[in-house]
């Protein structure tokens, strides 16, 4: 184990070394800069640029760029060129908002999903299935925006409440106990409207495993001792069926900073989504680079908890 620990740490650290490399390049080669002169801006001289390129080392080989950029991000003294501001500060706040969003979004699709999915399986080919499949379907085809936008007018047409943002606008003066039941109710909207996909492909996931599992020979063999189905369903088709999620679960953890760039926007949600959508189009290099540099970090994490976790789960597997 220590051995497997320390040979995957190093090999993930080189990955991450090279990870950063091409990002740093791939948006350095992109078109634009943003010390490009603006004709629309009256303030934004030749000689404001000069000043800009300089004290953001603009002016250095891109090698140089690179290994300052890095130094600064490894201290913590990156700043963003929009504002100026700490990148990881703002990283962090916007982090906090999204944390609520995924964790609420991710705990529905995983606990709906698998009761679905496994149902589905079980009961092939009945009323149950049938529906399950072509309402998965169903969600996995329709635009996610477009969905968006009918839950917002439903619910707002319907109840007459808002849903947009992470707070109703006039409540920060109100008890401690509106706030807090606001935000909740403000929460709730964009975390179902995330788990809707997540549940609809899950579940078909989920559904699968368990066919393929149940198809076995000593899946059979269990049957024909006469075992109850429930525990031939539950306790030895289940069990397997699971092992493909545990890498699934791993993998969840990049979702931290991703965020749902389209559910961020419609709600208004101050997310890392949206903030990464915002850095792109002002050509923030730094935050862009930060958050590429962050979710490079969270996806060798999230492989390297998947190894250990396969491990344990499966005492088949020998790292």
């Amino acid at each position: 184990m220590i051995s497997f620990l320390a040979r995957s740490i190093v090999q993930k650290l080189v990955t991450l070394f090279f990870v950063s490399i091409v990002s740093f390049a791939v948006v350095h080669m992109a078109p634009g800069e943003p010390s490009q002169v603006d004709p629309m801006n009256p303030k934004f001289t030749p000689e404001v640029v000069e000043r800009f390129r300089k004290a953001f080392h603009l002016d250095e080989p891109l090698h140089v760029q690179y290994l300052l950029f890095y130094g600064d991000l490894l201290r913590g003294k990156t700043v963003s060129w929009k504002d100026n501001q700490p990148v990881l500060a703002k990283i962090w706040e916007r982090f906090l908002n999204s944390l609520p969003l995924f964790l609420v979004g991710s705990l529905l699709t995983w606990t709906i999903s698998f009761p679905l999915g496994v149902q589905a399986a079980v009961k092939r080919g009945s009323l149950l299935d049938k529906t399950t499949t072509f309402t998965a379907y169903f969600f996995i085809s329709i635009p996610g925006f477009f969905f968006a936008y009918l839950l917002i007018v439903g619910v707002v047409e319907v109840l007459r409440v808002p849903v947009v943002g992470m707070e109703t606008f006039g409540l920060s003066q109100a008890p401690l106990t509106h706030r807090v039941m606001d935000r909740i109710w403000h929460l709730v909207i964009p975390s179902i409207l995330g788990a809707t996909v997540g549940v609809a492909e899950l579940s078909r996931y989920v559904r699968s495993q368990m066919l393929e599992v149940e198809s076995q020979d000593y899946i059979r063999t269990a049957r024909a001792k006469g075992l109850p189905q429930d525990m031939v369903h539950y306790k030895h088709a289940l069990r397997n069926a699971l092992l493909p999620f545990v890498t699934m679960f791993g993998l969840m953890i990049p979702g931290l900073i991703g965020g749902s760039v389209i559910i961020e926007s419609i709600f208004s949600w101050p997310g890392m989504g949206r903030m990464a959508y915002e850095a792109i189009m002002a050509r923030d290099y730094p935050v862009i680079l930060t958050l590429n540099f962050l979710s490079a970090v969270l996806v060798l994490v999230g492989t390297l908890v998947s190894d250990i976790l396969y491990m344990l789960v499966d005492p088949r597997i020998r790292l």
